[in-house]
């Protein structure tokens, strides 16, 4: 699988070491920054970009999948959800890990690097990347009318305040 990989200072560390991990797992990861640690760095352009890079893979029929790290996890979860295909869920422990698959079939994680350690994070990506969507008509039905918002604007018949 291809797993595109961003953070801020925050979580560089968290990231070099993951890359590692994940590449020794037989998995292609791809950075999208930094690449170096600036205690000044701004995370959404490459949060945005591995996001961007999770959308068009799976598009091109790409097994892809994106995790996003910072100090919280929450900027940088808000920045992946900015793009368009993206379902990017805040990850703190293997339920949440599990679920944002399992229901929400999500693309991306986001984890709070100065909120775990180094192992909990990668219990929290391996469930995630092992954990397929179940494909519940329920869950099925309410991530399609996500995209039919994105899309449109709308939920038909749903309520949705104009």
């Amino acid at each position: 699988m291809r797993i595109h990989i961003a953070t801020d200072h925050a979580g560089l560390e968290f990231s070099r070491k993951l890359q590692d991990y994940l590449t020794d797992k037989g998995h292609e990861v791809i950075d999208h920054g930094p690449a170096e640690y600036d205690p000044d760095d701004d995370y959404p352009a490459f949060c945005i970009n591995a996001a961007r890079a999770v959308v068009r893979d799976q598009k091109a029929g790409v097994e892809a999948l994106g995790v996003v790290f910072g100090g919280s996890g929450n900027g940088e979860q808000i920045a992946a959800n900015k793009v368009r295909g993206v379902r990017a869920a805040l990850v703190w422990n293997l339920s949440t890990a599990k679920l944002a698959r399992d229901h929400n079939d999500a693309n991306v994680i986001s984890i709070g690097a100065r909120q775990h350690s180094y192992e909990e994070v990668l219990s929290f990506i391996d469930a995630f990347i092992a954990h397929p969507f179940s494909g519940a008509e329920r869950h099925a039905r309410r991530i399609a009318q996500l995209a039919e918002y994105e899309e449109t604007g709308d939920i038909v018949g749903k309520g949705v305040d104009r």
